[in-house]
């Protein structure tokens, strides 16, 4: 352990008010002064988040003398001069009271951190080991809290039976990379490729402990046998945060937060897995994945993390769309969603990115780059103008699995080129380059995809599942989406009101005028509703001319808008009953099902 070795200190002092309270200890300081600095953004969610706004206080001393700190920016300050030989203390109280798996939260009820949220950063000295205490809140009502966390104790005493007390990292980057969640929850443990995992649940939920367990211990052992080494972690930890209504991960190198709704959990003596359920196996897949497939092995724009800046990366189709494409696929290989199932969620994906003209503007590597001022910051503009590189991504990488499978009969895939990555580009590698993709399949498989990859990531071009599918067994099948895709519009319901949440390029209703955030009032000078709307549509013949009624702000406005056939992009994948045998055993080939 460095003798200059930053020590932090977490108190949750103030639950009812969400505030904790942070000391940091930085031995040995320069006579300079010190700069410290505050992650703007977190890795996996690439949009500045500005975590310098929760700091309601920050105050410095040496030997209970105040130090003066000068902030120089959003999220720095710089002490004045100081004695060497006394540590410089530094005292913030954060507010914690965003509910995500990005940020932080503390109530009565339980208390979640991210690192970066609460850590100042001491510069100069990011690479050296990082020790922590997490305290108890005071109070009886808090007696019964537990800690959980995959950051490990700094030695055999380090945290008392409950969790609390002292850990270690061996830099600031891993200091941060393991959230931490408190209270009172419940949790479930299985093995997986010979490492315990853990899954703890905050929040009231009933569910079937049983089934969750055996679901996630199949998808664990799945993922580790598809990389064909021991798991990069000697422990595991799903942090699920259990609402009325929400969704979301973020992955981490040993651990992943989860916020899902209780109906996502398994309901207890269920026959069968239902929709909801598998939506969730399939966010603890994708994360799970993320172990491997940007924690470790990573764009080299990433290593290392620049948090205080946007760190910008072409590659996300690769390590978000190959980890959703991955995430799915590893449900199926472990057993627990069938082909049909596979083949529903599979089109989906077809759907949502094929609904969308933005594809045709944007591509997946610009929307990569662009991650950080458009991805993460839609607007009602946006499926006009942007793509999804994680869904695109995922169609990518299916249609990179389908061409190298074919181009060498069925003997390698895209799980070599994972392999491949995991191999040459782990851990302690430099990272992949912004243009290396291409080089790495070839390596990996001998498949030369210059062009595919020049067509549907660095170019607009849509990835032609159809015919890439056809050789395997597999028919597409496309049919009108709703009514509504004959005005153009998407709309959401705000109680009884009828918002225009989209219009979407060059339909009927952006020809007309209206627009994004109108109020659909009246169709035919008859009124609407959220529960009335398609019906009502749904009277008049295609080519039909409507009298829409909408409020713009206060003002009401009526437009002559045509009724045209419903879009065709609504996506239906089966299996073709007539493939011949030959076809039959490559289509199970590329499934991974035995």
């Amino acid at each position: 352990m460095s003798e200059r070795s930053p020590f932090y200190q977490v108190e949750p002092i103030r639950p009812e008010a969400h505030l904790f309270r942070v000391t940091l200890t930085i031995p040995q300081p320069s006579a300079e002064g010190e700069t410290l600095r505050m992650p703007a953004w977190i890795p996996g969610s690439y949009m500045i988040r500005e975590f310098s706004k929760n700091v309601v206080e920050i105050c410095a001393s040496q030997n209970e003398a105040p130090v003066a700190l000068r902030k120089t920016d959003k999220h720095t300050w710089v002490s004045a001069a100081l004695e060497e030989e006394l540590p410089l203390i530094v005292e913030i109280l954060v507010y914690a009271w965003d509910l995500s798996v990005r940020c932080a939260h503390l109530d009565q009820s339980h208390g979640f951190f991210n690192g970066t949220q609460l850590f100042l950063q001491v510069v100069g000295r990011e690479g050296l080991p990082h020790r922590l205490e997490v305290l108890r809140p005071q109070g009886e009502s808090y007696a019964e809290w537990k800690l959980a966390t995959t950051l490990r104790a700094d030695g055999r005493r380090g945290v008392d039976k409950a969790g609390f007390g002292r850990r270690i990292a061996d830099s600031y980057d891993e200091l941060v990379d393991h959230p931490v969640e408190m209270g009172c929850f419940a949790s479930l443990r299985f093995e997986a490729g010979g490492v315990p995992h853990e899954m703890v649940i905050t929040g009231q939920a009933d569910f079937d402990k049983g089934r969750l367990q055996e679901d996630l211990a199949r998808i664990c052992e799945t993922q580790i046998a598809l990389f064909a080494t021991p798991a990069p972690f000697s422990r595991y930890l799903f942090m699920t945060m259990a609402v009325g209504d929400g969704y979301g991960g973020l992955e981490h190198r040993a651990s992943t937060a989860l916020i899902c709704s209780r109906k996502d959990l398994p309901a207890p003596g269920a026959a069968r897995r239902d929709e909801a359920y598998r939506v969730f196996l399939g966010l603890c897949s994708h994360e799970y994945f993320h172990a491997w497939n940007v924690k470790r092995i990573k764009p080299a724009a990433f290593k290392p993390y620049r948090m205080h800046e946007e760190n910008y990366t072409r590659l996300l189709w690769v390590f978000e769309g190959f980890t959703s494409y991955y995430d799915d696929l590893a449900l199926l290989r472990a057993g627990v969603i069938s082909i049909e199932e596979y083949f529903g969620l599979l089109a989906k994906t077809v759907t949502a990115v094929e609904r969308n003209t933005g594809r045709l503007r944007q591509s997946v590597a610009e929307s990569s780059f662009d991650a950080w001022t458009k991805y993460y910051r839609q607007d009602e503009n946006s499926p006009n103008a942007i793509v999804s590189y994680y869904q695109k991504g995922a169609l990518i990488a299916l249609g990179l699995d389908l061409t190298i499978r074919a181009k060498t009969d069925n003997q390698y895939s895209l799980d070599d080129v994972m392999r491949h990555l995991w191999r040459e580009y782990g851990e302690d590698s430099a990272g992949v380059p912004e243009d290396a993709m291409p080089g790495i399949i070839k390596t990996a498989t001998g498949v030369d995809v210059r062009r595919e990859i020049a067509r549907w990531v660095d170019g607009c071009e849509d990835v032609p599942v159809e015919r890439l599918l056809k050789p395997f067994g597999v028919t597409l099948n496309r049919k009108p989406g709703s009514v509504l895709t004959g005005l153009g519009i998407r709309t959401r319901a705000e109680g009884s009101v009828v918002r225009l949440a989209n219009v979407l390029d060059e339909g009927s209703a952006q020809k007309a005028g209206i627009s994004a955030g109108d109020e659909l009032v009246a169709v035919n000078g008859l009124r609407v509703t959220p529960a009335n709307l398609e019906t009502v549509l749904a009277r008049y013949p295609h080519g039909t001319e409507l009298d829409v009624v909408v409020f713009r702000r206060d003002e009401l406005l009526r437009f002559q808008i045509e009724l045209r056939a419903p879009r065709i992009e609504e996506c239906e994948l089966k299996l073709d009953a007539k493939s011949p045998v030959r076809v039959t055993k490559s289509r199970v080939t590329w499934l991974g099902v035995k």
